[in-house]
């Protein structure tokens, strides 16, 4: 039976089901399954995933215009897609039904105005994002297209994360973390907006980078200090070509974002202190503080976990990637808790007048 809240029980589900999604994509890429179903929706012309070897090759003759970038004499493991199948199946088959119903809902339940254009904003994502992974099919896993599909991806999640404290805002139960001290909303606001999107601009370029065939290897492969925090000895090369030096720019984009974190923490210990409020911003933008650190030394074990025999551990390369978006989350979540504050403001102001 449906209830009253079902808005607000049904969201933290669907954030979930999202950063699931994000994880198979992830995995999807240190497998290299990006291109196992070359086709969309369906994969190898089936709704299934356990194509042999030679229905692959049956596939390809018959559909000579998709043959991806490996060639036809390619051919991918029943895991690999699996990987590509799954993934879609989380997205297509279960997400993005349970956001239309959700949308649903919030009309049948008679919700705010807030609480329905958040959830029409998720549907309006998912769909989006639906295109997206259509095209990045199309496109052979372009590294420019695995850009976009992960931040449509962030963004959708930070839809959900609205309807979740509309809902919440709307019965009386917001949970205190997401409470917000308002007097903060004039200077934060601005102040988070350019942090959270700072750390989604160095997100897209480690996306790039680790999309990008060698590039990860643009720094070369001689351990500690060499490789990492150096790249091949230098902090920094003469950038002629944006593909060879593209780690090296990546990091350049980290240690501006962890100095102007470790700033921004600064600044909201000082202002917390003095005015003695309570501590909630203080922990969101701490938090992405302390998880942006611990990526970086993720980075680290990365470049330097390269050996001869293996190449890199690309499970700490999924890691990385986890880790980076969830700092980014932390910092648009608390952004856009003072922008509801300020919306909540006008609002109050625009009816006493």
């Amino acid at each position: 039976m449906l209830g009253r809240d079902s808005v607000r029980s049904l969201a933290p589900i669907m954030i979930l089901l999202t950063f699931i999604v994000i994880i198979l994509g992830g995995i999807i890429r240190i497998y290299d399954a990006g291109e196992s179903c070359p086709d969309w929706p369906k994969c190898f012309g089936t709704w299934g995933f356990d194509i042999s070897e030679e229905d692959q090759g049956i596939w390809y003759e018959e559909n000579p215009n998709e043959i991806d970038s490996r060639g036809s004499s390619h051919r991918y493991t029943t895991f690999q897609i699996f990987t590509e199948w799954i993934h879609r199946f989380v997205a297509g088959v279960i997400l993005g039904p349970l956001v239309l119903f959700n949308r649903w809902l919030a009309s049948r339940e008679g919700r705010s105005s807030e609480v329905k254009f958040a959830s029409t904003v998720a549907v309006i994502m998912i769909i989006i994002q639906g295109m997206i992974g259509w095209l990045t099919v199309r496109m052979d896993n372009e590294n420019w297209s695995g850009v976009i599909h992960l931040g449509n991806a962030l963004l959708f999640t930070l839809s959900l994360i609205w309807v979740w404290v509309a809902a919440m805002k709307e019965e009386g139960k917001l949970i205190n973390l997401f409470r917000l001290d308002e007097k903060y909303n004039s200077k934060w606001k601005a102040r988070l907006f350019w942090m959270s999107f700072g750390t989604l601009i160095t997100l897209f370029s480690g996306t790039f980078v680790s999309t990008t065939p060698g590039a990860n290897l643009s720094c070369g492969v001689n351990g500690l200090f060499d490789s990492w925090p150096l790249c091949n000895g230098y902090f920094a090369e003469r950038v002629e070509n944006i593909v060879d030096h593209s780690q090296m720019i990546h990091r350049w984009f980290v240690v501006f974002m962890q100095i102007a974190l470790f700033w921004l923490s600064y600044k909201i210990w000082e202002e917390t202190s003095e005015s003695n409020s309570d501590g909630n911003l203080r922990f969101w933008i701490w938090s992405s503080t302390g998880v942006y650190f611990t990526n970086i030394l993720m980075g680290a074990f990365y470049v330097l976990s390269w050996t001869l025999d293996n190449g890199h551990i690309e499970i700490l390369s999924l890691i990385h990637l986890l880790f980076a978006a969830t700092s980014f989350l932390l910092l648009a979540t608390a952004s856009l808790l003072l922008t509801l504050n300020t919306k909540k403001e006008m609002k109050y102001s625009a009816s006493k007048t």
